[in-house]
């Protein structure tokens, strides 16, 4: 169920009525969709339709079956209706033939687009914002995230109550007023949104104060972070480097909660976080709301940025991911860069034909180009397969150790097995 078929029922109603609407609301039929993106001098058509894949995996993750693909060639989006008229009649047409629900847009669209969109197509559209917001929304398991995505969610619906519901457009009069007279529903749904969204921050203001006591409490450990684009493995890795059950699955931003655990490499214990997963075009709300949440990577000591190497657009995963760690004031921390999924990188990229000679050639460049890119701060395993894994424990272990002796170097000499620790610092 898409929370904006149902937000309003679910912030303005009592709880009798929340409950009704939930019933009422379930669609217990696989919703089925529409994609549509544009080609324009900003976005080639590789990009499009990359895009476009993408955004088939956010809706599948949502429990959305897509159907067809509209792509049209714009210079840019039309200020009024995204797409070009034409189009929209041809989505219309195919949508009503094959009794398709929704209509999904790669992109964040304005409130009057969306509204003269679903004017004429007759159904509900979606952009790429709301569904990954739907998708937070399913996914979000602590008080944390889920208040944080309610707050996303509001402040991204705001502006559009206008056109959500036609009621709003009546005017509410009291005794002996004429038409004019009365408040708009809209104004009043509107300051309830606002009074809403205002709770919702001092309520995080109180959980992020918790957390920062929480932190305070941990004492001179240093801190280790998964950071990385979603769907790359993050939650695989944890489970493989601190022996934990944390969930994980083959679908995005399959972890929404952030996850600390203390792991201990040969007696040196550290604490690892496991964050929410980045994605391109990430809605502007959700990054902020979730801000606290990645203080967990905003306080890292060492950033574990993970990439599925497998990925056609690994590169362009990277630098979103780069640019969002910039946004977030991240960009100065030492990074190791872990290209996962080495196992169906090479899947994709050999045969049973394949040399073995060419093989290594072919690895070898790869590894040292990556290598040389980021001054030897990287590695390229499996973590489905632990391949590599063992190396890569020794590297994280010895980045820890050394943070350790430069920081707590005292700390040093209570590590059972390790005197050479406290020989280095009284040197």
């Amino acid at each position: 169920m898409h929370f904006a078929l149902a937000f309003k029922d679910f912030y303005f109603c009592g709880m009798a009525e929340k409950k009704n609407a939930l019933i009422d609301n379930v669609n217990f039929k696989q919703e089925t969709a529409v994609l549509v993106g544009l080609i324009s001098k900003d976005q080639s058509e590789e990009q499009t339709t990359e895009y476009l894949d993408e955004l088939e995996f956010l809706a599948m993750t949502d429990g959305v079956h897509t159907v067809k693909r509209f792509v049209q060639k714009l210079a840019h989006p039309d200020s009024k209706s995204y797409l070009g008229k034409g189009k929209i009649e041809e989505i219309k047409a195919y949508v009503e033939a094959k009794g398709v629900d929704l209509v999904i847009i790669d992109d964040e669209i304005s409130p009057s687009q969306q509204r003269n969109i679903e004017e004429i197509v007759k159904k509900k559209v979606l952009d790429r914002s709301m569904l990954i917001l739907d998708i937070f929304a399913h996914r979000a398991r602590t008080v944390q995230a889920k208040t944080q995505v309610e707050l996303a969610q509001l402040q991204y619906m705001l502006p559009r109550l206008k056109g959500m519901w036609s009621h709003l457009e009546r005017q509410r009069g009291g005794t002996g007023t004429r038409g004019g007279a009365g408040e708009k529903e809209i104004e009043t749904d509107r300051r309830m949104a606002l009074k809403k969204i205002s709770s919702l921050k001092e309520k995080l203001k109180e959980i992020d104060k918790q957390n920062e006591t929480r932190r305070k409490n941990r004492g001179e450990m240093i801190r280790v972070a998964l950071v990385g684009y979603t769907n790359v493995g993050k939650s695989t890795l944890m489970n493989l480097l601190a022996k934990e059950n944390v969930f994980a699955e083959n679908k995005l931003f399959a972890t929404v909660d952030t996850t600390v655990r203390k792991v201990t490499f040969n007696a040196v214990p550290f604490l690892l976080s496991d964050t929410v997963g980045f994605i391109r075009k990430l809605p502007h709300h959700l990054i902020e709301s979730f801000k606290s949440t990645l203080d967990e990577a905003m306080e890292a000591d060492i950033l574990l940025h993970v990439v599925d190497i497998s990925h056609p657009a690994f590169e362009d995963q990277m630098k979103v991911v780069t640019e969002i760690l910039k946004e977030l004031h991240c960009e100065d921390k030492p990074v190791v860069v872990i290209f996962n999924k080495m196992d169906m990188y090479e899947q994709k990229q050999f045969d049973e034909h394949t040399p073995d000679e060419v093989k290594r050639n072919i690895l070898s460049e790869l590894q040292e180009s990556w290598m040389s890119k980021t001054h030897d701060n990287c590695i390229f395993i499996s973590a489905t397969q632990n391949r590599n894994t063992a190396e890569l424990r020794q590297m994280l272990f010895e980045k820890v150790k050394k943070l350790y002796l430069e920081r707590y170097p005292y700390k040093a000499g209570y590590w059972q097995g390790y005197q050479d620790y406290s020989e280095q610092v009284t040197e």
